[in-house]
């Protein structure tokens, strides 16, 4: 195999990683915006719920119990790292606003990194185009060069 032929194969194989990196980083996206959505909905509940409220409570494994909220003004919140809290309504709100925002801050760092890849992606397509035409060329100046020797 030749050394251009090479070239091109070490340029593929790269834009093969990068297009994984790349599908990577947007499944982590898609998944922080799960994340926020259901932020979203628990914030929903906890602002339209009261207290004697009944709701359904997951239990896991798609089964779930109707329960009562006892009191709307006792929020348990995971603070992160393996901690929860008991919250008011609002700090409960508070808290909840205040992982979006962080979600949104690496939602943006994500995108920043895709944009990047992306932009590394389309640099290596074109050398790899440009690589390939120059091959075509010399291929063709190599049979112009036989049909010349053998008049």
């Amino acid at each position: 195999m030749g050394g251009g032929q090479q070239q091109l194969q070490q340029l593929s194989q790269e834009l093969q990683a990068l297009d994984e990196e790349i599908e990577a980083l947007e499944a982590e996206i898609a998944e922080f915006r799960e994340e926020q959505s259901d932020i979203d909905d628990a914030v929903e509940a906890i602002e339209t719920l009261d207290s004697g409220s009944t709701v359904q409570v997951p239990l896991g494994g798609g089964a779930y119990v109707r329960a009562e909220v006892q009191d709307i003004d006792e929020i348990i919140v995971s603070l992160g790292g393996n901690y929860s809290a008991e919250q008011s309504e609002e700090d409960a709100i508070d808290v909840l606003r205040r992982k979006q925002e962080a979600l949104d801050d690496r939602i943006e760092e994500t995108q920043a990194e895709v944009d990047e890849l992306e932009d590394e992606s389309e640099e290596l397509e074109q050398q790899a185009q440009q690589m390939q035409q120059q091959m075509q060329q010399q291929q063709m100046q190599q049979m112009g060069q036989g049909q010349d020797d053998g008049e």
